[in-house]
């Protein structure tokens, strides 16, 4: 019995050990990324993309700027075989004043792909 207590441990701190955190990326002038994955299929992306904003926020707030976003992304299900809630959110940290500061223009990814041969 104890030996199933402590098998059920250390794959559960294992799980835990595979959610991963990209930090704060550069991805261009004053623009950045931050992602997070979860460790297992079975948690959402909602939570996961709140501390992705929450990251990015006072990222910006140490720098004295505010926040605008510019792009979210999610992992779709199925959540199987290594495609686990993901969420990625890029965005840039702003002067307040600066002409692309003002309300996020968020559009949805398109669904169709088109392939020209």
């Amino acid at each position: 019995m104890f030996m199933k207590y402590c098998l059920a441990a250390i794959t559960a701190a294992a799980l835990a050990g595979c959610a991963s955190n990209s930090g704060i990326i550069p991805i261009g002038k004053d623009t950045y990324m931050v992602s997070r994955q979860a460790a297992t299929g079975f948690s959402g992306s909602g939570t996961l993309k709140a501390e992705a904003f929450q990251e990015a926020a006072a990222y910006c707030a140490g720098q004295s700027k505010s926040l605008q976003v510019v792009n979210t992304q999610e992992a779709q299900p199925p959540f199987v075989l290594g495609n686990y809630p993901k969420a990625e959110v890029q965005f840039m940290c702003l002067t307040d004043g600066d002409t692309e500061l003002g309300r996020p223009k968020l559009k949805r990814a398109p669904n169709v792909s088109v392939e020209v041969k």
